[in-house]
């Protein structure tokens, strides 16, 4: 199955990964800066995201998306991962090294990570109101614990909309399957990364993000003071900015000639 995506752009292939709470369209205000900073942008929908189907057999979310790449034509990329799509990009980044050229990864989830009790109990509210078919109170649950001061009252209908997508395709579908864990070797990671956290965040994730650079080869750690766990959609701006300086030193742009 071929995931549901957007393709776009000339230059270096950069590949943007959503959080669970959200599917592709998270990126929408980072897609024309991107682009326009001379990248070939991919965008996809994890399955049970957005527009792809949830999934009927076991699966693995890194090899499908390796599977979309090997089919767009794109032998290394650049990953960006929100939150779970960090933790996709890691296990890209860890299975097959050679395909990855820079991650950045955004209050990344981590493979193999103990949850704390905080994020447990978040799960097993979730999942009490998704069994109570309270959709609406779930969706609310997670908007509230996700997003940020900053997230205006666009932001968080968005987030909004697409975390009800996911519980409305997920709870459809005949049987709950979760991806498939491999083994992996984070110390297989070459590539630069930037590992960025939000002061707003939980602690899980916040904790993640800081020993990220004692993980892995060559990464450097920032915290943004005014951020939750979705910062690209709470200062669209600023993450852009930042990304486009990281990625400016790791996978220089496709430059007009002049």
């Amino acid at each position: 199955m071929t995931l549901s995506h957007d393709v776009a752009g000339d230059g270096p292939a950069l590949v943007l990964l959503h959080s669970g709470v959200c599917d592709r369209r998270m990126w929408d205000a980072q897609w024309p800066a991107l682009i326009d900073a001379g990248y070939r942008l991919v965008r996809c929908d994890f399955r049970g995201f957005g527009g792809t189907p949830a999934p009927d057999r076991p699966h693995s979310d890194a090899e499908d998306v390796l599977a979309l790449l090997n089919g767009l034509g794109i032998a290394q990329a650049a990953l960006v991962g929100s939150s779970y799509g960090g933790q996709v990009a890691l296990e890209i980044a860890a299975r097959w090294p050679d395909r990855v050229n820079a991650l950045a990864l955004i209050c990344s989830a981590l493979p193999g990570h103990e949850p704390s009790d905080e994020l447990n109990a978040l799960g097993e509210r979730e999942d009490a109101l998704l069994e109570a078919d309270d959709v609406a109170g779930a969706t609310e649950l997670m908007v509230e614990t996700w997003l940020g001061p900053d997230a205006d009252e666009t932001v968080r209908d968005a987030v909004r909309q697409m975390q009800r997508r996911a519980f409305e395709l997920q709870m459809a579908a005949a049987e709950e399957l979760e991806p498939i864990e491999a083994a992996m070797d984070l110390a297989a990671i070459q590539a630069p990364c930037l590992a960025v956290s939000g002061a707003h965040d939980l602690a899980d994730f916040r904790q993640i993000a800081a020993r990220l650079p004692d993980l892995l080869a060559n990464a450097d750690y920032v915290e943004l003071p005014w951020a939750g766990h979705l910062p690209s959609l709470e200062r669209p701006s600023a993450v852009t900015d930042l990304l486009t300086g990281f990625l400016e030193d790791s996978v220089p742009p496709a430059r007009p000639v002049c």
